[in-house]
């Protein structure tokens, strides 16, 4: 649905982990103090106009903050140095952070689907709103939209696979305040039971963008390898280095969004050991300044 792939990254655009961090913290504290405002406001107001549908989606936008947190956590550890536990790093803090938010996706919309399955049963039980609800539902509505195009642009331009799935949590968001806006405006107009059936609708949505999610983390974090377009660059990349005749068995493994390489790579057999090794050492330069890679393991096998 909602493939979190980015197209090869060159040396001119390569985007530094410095940036991707930044880009985090600060979407991540927008989502933060746009989710406070909108939760304080959504549960006040369905207090008051006697909105079950309101109120949860108040209690929906606190969930978030705990999303936001976990990206908050997940960015600070993956920027830490490598060290003898973690010696490529600690990227797949990220991975982690999208499984999370996957689960959350999931919890979220199942709780919702309860709820939804027991306003169906009982219709006959919700009272009538009042009129206030329908522009709160409306002003979360648009915050949450506007809060998803905001996220989304920033997570392309730094290449963050774990920001568009925050972003795409908003915009899960921004669908249940569209339901309760709708939910609403049935309960105004005399059809009450058009509340529940609309958030059931919207929470099998949720839970099926949390399983993809989460599902799409789990296999980066069971080693899966890069995508063939990155994998096939990478090869263009050796191949165009002096001194290399071919490359065979090259071997990726996803960390957060970069790449782990093992490759080996043919080279003249009269060569001396010396000038095999200058010839790795470049290899391993050439395709860390071009690609989203981390580190390249080379083996030298003669022609």
């Amino acid at each position: 649905m909602h493939k979190h792939h980015f197209d090869d990254t060159h040396e001119d655009d390569l985007i530094q982990p410095e940036q991707r961090a930044k880009a985090a913290s600060q979407t991540t504290w927008v989502s933060v103090m746009v989710n406070v405002c909108l939760s304080i406001v959504q549960i006040l107001i369905g207090l008051f106009s006697k909105s079950q549908g309101l109120i949860a989606d108040g209690i929906h936008s606190l969930s978030d903050l705990v999303a936001d947190f976990i990206v908050l956590f997940a960015n600070h550890f993956s920027q830490k140095d490598a060290d003898d536990n973690h010696p490529f790093g600690h990227y797949r803090f990220e991975n982690a952070a999208s499984f999370m938010l996957g689960l959350i996706l999931v919890i979220v919309g199942i709780g919702m689907s309860i709820s939804a399955i027991e306003k169906i049963m009982h219709h006959q039980d919700i009272p009538q709103v009042h009129g206030i609800a329908i522009y709160v539902a409306m002003a979360a509505l648009v915050s949450k939209e506007l809060l998803f195009r905001y996220m989304l642009r920033i997570a392309k331009q730094v290449k963050s696979s774990m920001l568009v799935a925050n972003a795409w949590h908003a915009r899960s968001d921004a669908a249940s305040s569209f339901v309760v806006m709708i939910g609403i405006l049935g309960n105004l107009m005399g059809y009450p039971i058009l509340d529940p059936i609309a958030a059931l609708l919207v929470a099998c949505m949720i839970i099926k963008m949390g399983t993809e999610f989460g599902w799409e983390a789990l296999s980066d974090l069971m080693d899966r390898a890069a995508d063939e377009q990155d994998v096939q660059a990478i090869q263009a990349t050796i191949l165009a280095t002096t001194g290399i005749q071919g490359v065979h068995q090259i071997r990726t493994r996803k960390m957060g969004d970069m790449i782990i390489i093992d490759a080996h790579i043919e080279v003249d057999g009269d060569l001396n050991i010396r000038e095999g090794h200058d010839i790795a050492v470049n290899v391993r330069n050439q395709v860390m300044q071009k690609h989203r890679v981390i580190d390249v393991i080379t083996h030298i096998d003669p022609v």
